[in-house]
């Protein structure tokens, strides 16, 4: 037989997630030990979801561990096609005995069996012989067994015996990394956002999206400007216009013959019997024997010949003889290991490894397995070696750390490898351009800010979660920020991230396949703050990390904050579970700040950007409705502008001509004395002499010189 995997189709390009990582699980635990666990394999899903690309990534993998292994992949017609040809020609025996050679069997599409009975019973005794003989076989369909129309319920129950797993449509993030990994491999670009708003588009179907991502590819490739992520949205539009690739390409595979794997020959590693265990099997003493075998692994032999020092017989000088015999071939092996350890003890002691282990065997009187003693020590250290290698590349100042020396103990080795991870790709820390003291408070946000300086000082018990809710420009930000920098004042670790960046971090470690990395990125902080709690809705799978972060960091005392510009009560796409817990906390309100604060913060910008403060500009501007301080800020800003435009100082009158459209009358210049001849020009409609005319503006690179003819 001859096996047909597509070179793409493996598990380095299976971009896993929420929906496919059970299923992934577990076809790779098959491909590393194909027969000994969940055998048969049963993974089902609605079409396009990936199970095609995962019948032929274990495959590809199952083969990369053992060159030797026969694969076949074929869909279930295939199947069909041929046995029912090996059947016409008579060689129906030989064609079932061939499946016997194969190491791993893939089938897909299963839920053709349907209203099949002879193929039925065929599969079922497929299944059967490849399980008797230890083989592996790995099945896929659209379907769970029980809804495949009159299915056979010996296969039903046989396909229950292994393990039947599901794969679900991939959730939003999953969705954006497929996009990403596939516009990369085509080298296409693309504005930002415009990925993410394909992934917005109703489409549960990998391999539609797949499509949708070639339509936008060819229509980027025919347009004269770049799509944006508006245009990419309306060019996807709904499933109507997707029907084209819906339809699944026809998979083929053609049934020949292979080498077999004979398993027969697979060698086995025995230990060589000593002369004790020769002479056991040979003497009628050897119940006898063995005893004092194990005596004298005790160290009482010469207690155990004394018992028999009376020969019961004129055969004692041959016992005695035998009973030496067994003493020093004891004493020789015993000395053999020996000698093999202080060799080992030396060796690493001198590489600069800990050998409390090996030491702990000499001092023994006979270790259990002192070979397979020996054999562990040895993988702990090529085990620590590859710690260090990735520690040391990371951080090449732990080269000579103690962890990395010790065989041991390889749970702190590890722990140091996870704490140099996260030090080499920390957390996002608050931006030190906000200060919890420079906060601006008054009667409207003291609250919140009171709320916030209780949190500094008695952080992870009071106020955990906090909560900040405002409409966008009130402050959110500024006080997150600010609660952050001084949380980190105290000596605690800080992470502070927005809603966005966080989803955005996750796809790509879905992507790289590092989630686990991403999590402990998160994990090992103290306080834990994330701004616009309210873009995580319809994130499905960052919502989900956040739970699980969010049990974890409450369950160890340890502080979070959010901040949201959409009322809890008011928040949709957000799971029920995930929100009941923000609402536990503290939720504060920042309302739009009041004149008297806004008036405040334009004093102090003022200040920090002129000589001094015009209390008169300051209060009109304050005076002008604004829904935001941001808002306020932007009004002032407008003014400095036109200010630094004109080269004069910022006033009220300018404030008002700016943001009213009210004029400003400039001071009036007097022209500039000229000679005259003392003639009086005539007014409008004399005649204008030949003579030059000059014209005065007031600024002087305007002049303009013409010439009457």
């Amino acid at each position: 037989m001859t096996s047909s995997l597509h070179q793409q189709s493996r598990f380095e390009t299976l971009v896993v997630g929420s929906a496919n990582r059970l299923a992934a699980t577990a076809a790779r635990a098959v491909a590393e030990g194909p027969g000994a666990v969940y055998n048969p394999l049963f993974v089902y899903g609605r079409p396009g979801l990936g199970k095609t690309h995962l019948l032929m990534a274990i495959g590809h993998a199952a083969r990369a561990i053992d060159p030797r292994l026969n694969v076949e992949y074929m869909t279930l017609d295939d199947l069909v096609e041929a046995f029912h040809a090996a059947v016409a020609s008579g060689n129906g025996e030989v064609y079932r005995r061939g499946f016997l050679d194969l190491g791993l069997l893939l089938i897909d599409d299963v839920q053709f069996l349907s209203q099949r009975r002879e193929m039925q019973a065929e599969v079922l005794r497929l299944i059967d012989a490849l399980q008797v003989a230890g083989r592996q076989i790995v099945l896929t369909s659209d379907r769970p067994p029980n809804d495949i129309e009159s299915l056979d319920d010996r296969l039903i129950r046989r396909f229950a015996g292994g393990l039947v797993i599901d794969i679900g449509a991939p959730d939003y993030e999953t969705r954006v990394a497929i996009l990403r990994r596939r516009a990369e491999e085509r080298g296409a670009s693309f504005a930002p956002g415009v990925l993410e708003a394909v992934a917005t588009v109703d489409i549960d179907n990998v391999r539609e999206l797949i499509g949708a991502l070639n339509r936008v590819i060819a229509f980027q490739a025919i347009s004269d400007q770049p799509l944006d992520p508006v245009q990419a949205r309306l060019l996807i539009g709904g499933h109507d216009s997707l029907d084209g690739i819906r339809a699944e390409a026809t998979r083929g595979a053609s049934i020949g013959s292979g080498a077999a794997v004979n398993d027969a020959e697979a060698s086995e590693a025995v230990a060589p019997a000593t002369p004790l265990s020769g002479r056991q099997a040979a003497a009628p003493e050897h119940d006898v024997v063995g005893q004092l075998a194990v005596d004298a692994n005790t160290g009482d032999l010469g207690d155990a010949a004394a018992e028999f020092s009376e020969p019961p017989n004129d055969r004692g000088d041959e016992f005695a003889d035998f009973l030496s015999e067994v003493s020093a071939t004891v004493s020789q092996q015993v000395e053999s290991w020996r000698a093999r350890v202080a060799e080992a003890v030396l060796r690493w002691e001198g590489e600069g490894y800990r050998v409390a282990p090996l030491e702990a065997l000499l001092e023994a009187d006979v270790p259990a397995d002192p070979e397979l003693a020996l054999r562990s020590f040895e993988s702990d250290v090529e085990r620590l070696r590859t710690i260090e290698a990735e520690v040391v590349a990371i951080a090449p100042e732990l080269e000579a750390h103690p962890a990395l020396r010790d065989p041991g103990d390889l749970p702190s080795a590890l722990a140091l490898l996870e704490q140099t991870r996260i030090g080499a790709n920390p957390p996002p820390a608050p931006s030190p351009h906000w200060k919890l003291e420079e906060f601006l408070e008054n009667a409207s946000n003291r609250m919140a800010v009171r709320a916030a300086a209780a949190v500094v000082q008695d952080a992870g018990a009071k106020y955990n979660p906090l909560v900040l809710a405002g409409l966008s420009g009130t402050g959110k930000t500024h006080l997150l920020h600010g609660l952050g920098n001084a949380l980190a004042a105290g000596g605690r670790s800080v992470a502070c991230v927005g809603a966005h960046d966080f989803t955005d971090e996750l796809i790509g470690a879905i992507d790289r396949d590092a989630v686990g990395l991403w999590r402990a990125r998160y994990r090992g902080v103290d306080a834990f703050l994330l701004d616009d709690v309210h873009l995580l809705a319809g994130k499905e799978r960052t919502q989900e990390e956040l739970f699980l972060l969010f049990n974890l960091l409450l369950e160890g005392g340890r502080q979070m904050v959010f901040t949201t510009a959409v009322p809890l009560p008011d928040l949709s796409g957000v799971e029920a579970r995930l929100l009941t817990r923000l609402e536990g906390g503290l939720v504060v309100e920042l309302p739009a700040p009041d004149r008297e604060l806004r008036q405040r913060a334009i004093e102090r910008l003022l200040a920090a950007k002129l000589d001094g403060v015009d209390p008169e500009l300051a209060a009109y501007i304050a005076s002008r409705p604004a829904e935001s301080m941001r808002s306020t800020l932007g009004l002032l800003q407008r003014v400095l502008n036109a200010a630094e435009v004109q080269h004069i100082h910022p006033t009220a009158a300018l404030a008002r001509q700016v943001l009213e459209g009210t004029a400003v009358r400039a001071p009036r210049r007097a022209p500039p004395a000229t000679r005259t001849s003392g003639i009086v020009a005539p007014l409008s409609g004399g005649v204008r002499s030949r003579e030059k005319m000059v014209w005065e503006w007031p600024d002087i690179a305007a002049r303009i010189i013409e010439e009457w003819r």
